[in-house]
């Protein structure tokens, strides 16, 4: 029994004084003055009591065999992530896609032992972790385990392989499929090859969730791209982290978002999830042209190796704009953080432009020996958003809220978003800002995602649902974490609950192994 609670229940309606009674895991009434006799109580006066909240886009399906516990999301609150974003999932794992999955292993993740979602699933489910887990098919998995990571136009038979591909991974409970359209391989991939695997999700009532191709020079006719695939596929669509990126494109979200009215208001639906950063992360060889990429890591190192090869790759960054540039959309170098570096641990933590000073090289340079070095394991922090942006687009009715993150390995450095993501939208939007008010900030994190992507029963308190629930001081709740210091423990969120266990407890795990595998329709 949670007594004295001030409920904010999920639907966006206004806060009620209400107590909580948790039976075999769900939610067995929601009431005032609940009698006590032959329970255990947890008083919850002068704190709020909402239900868990729900990261619509984690990268942790990776990070989960480095941390099961999932400490970075549980101390904020969360208590069910959605992975298997960007085009990029742990499965399937086809022999053709085990030549190229070094993209994702690190030194603490030797091998992999499962081939398909549903034994990667029971894998999971034999380590114990720590919250919820969903899950999406990446697209780019599919096309790598089907065709490898080469630049070329999928065949006929390709593209059915693919499509079978999908549908095992949705006959094991995905809740759509994702696809990361700046990335390799997903970024050979065209509109017809797309189209064709998404009609497999929409078969299952799945979603189509998307890293556009273009978020800065082209995010209008990207996010046209994505409205053609759910009208072609007769799917609804998800906009993954929408954001404006790039100076001179700032102030676009205005007419971003007015696209996205526009479709949902000729009857399709499409939704999206924002971080509230105005910096991203992601590999540092993502600021490399398409073409780089093609045949996959090794083949980007021969490249980069080649004097000759890396002046063509000089002038393309400088001279094009006809791909996500990221190095045209930024003021400097100063702006790119190196985050990870398996080669270069000292530089971890240190911009580019800083690097550039200790080792005497032109900035590019130092970006093409660390891609040269590491691979796609060295990573970045990049600046390139406005906060106005970052704000309108947050406090959207249709945006939603997803870390974009992942746990990191031991010595790497990380985004800040990682531990404090939700918690800055209670701190910062909601109390000192107030962009926000409490009801529609909790639902962004709860209901509204559950219902986009189907996951039944969670993302409210009612009768009847899990007992997956958050408790927090409204007047203390907040995010500690910086660039700075990327993994400082959010504060104010007094305790955890899945399942109707208690996991989490004034800054302590209490309980590591109360998550579970959601599946689509279960």
């Amino acid at each position: 029994m949670i007594k004295n609670g001030t409920v904010v229940d999920g639907t966006g309606n206004r806060r009620f004084e209400s107590d909580i009674c948790i039976k075999n895991g769900r939610i067995l009434e929601v009431s005032k003055d609940l009698p006590t006799t032959g329970v255990s109580v947890m008083d919850a006066s002068n704190l709020v009591v909402s239900p868990g909240f729900i990261d619509t886009h984690s990268h942790d399906d990776w990070g989960v065999l480095l941390d099961p516990c999932n400490f970075h999301s549980m101390q904020q609150g969360v208590t069910t992530v959605l992975c298997g974003q960007c085009g990029s999932s742990p499965y399937p794992l086809t022999p053709k896609a085990k030549e190229y999955v070094s993209i994702q292993l690190s030194e603490e993740i030797p091998s992999t032992e499962w081939s398909s979602l549903d034994e990667y699933m029971k894998l999971l489910e034999e380590i114990g972790i720590g919250i919820n887990f969903a899950f999406l098919v990446g697209h780019g998995s599919i096309r790598t385990a089907v065709m490898g990571m080469d630049e070329k136009k999928a065949t006929t038979d390709e593209m059915d392989e693919m499509c079978k591909l999908a549908g095992e991974c949705m006959d094991s409970g995905a809740f759509g499929l994702s696809t990361g359209l700046i990335y390799p391989p997903g970024v050979f991939s065209d509109l017809e090859e797309v189209c064709r695997v998404t009609e497999v999700i929409a078969r299952y009532s799945g979603t189509y969730v998307t890293h556009m191709r273009d978020e800065g020079d082209r995010v209008i006719e990207s996010i046209k791209e994505t409205r053609e695939i759910g009208r072609q596929c007769s799917v609804p669509v998800h906009i993954s982290h929408h954001k404006v990126s790039g100076v001179k494109n700032w102030g676009k979200s205005v007419g971003t978002l007015k696209l996205i009215e526009e479709i949902n208001e000729s009857g399709q639906r499409m939704t999206a999830d924002a971080y509230p950063y105005t910096a991203g992360s992601t590999n540092l060889a993502a600021l490399l042209p398409p073409w780089v990429h093609d045949g996959g890591e090794a083949k980007m190192k021969e490249r980069l190796a080649s004097p000759d090869c890396r002046e063509r790759i000089r002038t393309y960054i400088l001279e094009r704009s006809d791909w996500q540039n990221f190095i045209q959309q930024i003021p400097g170098w100063d702006c790119v953080l190196l985050t990870s570096s398996k080669s270069h641990k000292e530089f971890q933590g240190k911009n580019i432009s800083d690097i550039a000073r200790m080792t005497g090289k032109d900035p590019m340079e130092v970006v093409f020996d660390l891609c040269l070095n590491d691979g796609y394991h060295a990573s970045m922090v990049i600046f390139m958003m406005d906060n106005e942006d970052v704000e309108r687009i947050i406090c959207h009715p249709v945006v939603m809220v997803g870390s974009d993150s992942s746990a990191a390995s031991k010595d790497a450095y990380t985004h800040p978003r990682a531990y404090g993501a939700f918690t800055k939208i209670l701190g910062e939007f909601l109390r000192e800002k107030h962009l926000l008010n409490l009801e529609e900030a909790v639902r962004k994190m709860t209901l509204l995602p559950a219902k986009t992507f189907g996951l039944t029963n969670k993302g409210c308190i009612c009768k009847g649902y899990d007992a997956d629930l958050v408790i927090f001081d409204p007047e203390k709740v907040g995010d500690r974490a910086t660039y700075e210091d990327p993994t400082g423990l959010s504060v104010g969120v007094e305790k955890v609950i899945i399942g109707g266990e208690l996991v989490y407890s004034q800054g302590e795990v209490v309980e590591k192994k109360a998550g579970r595998i959601v599946r689509r329709g279960v």
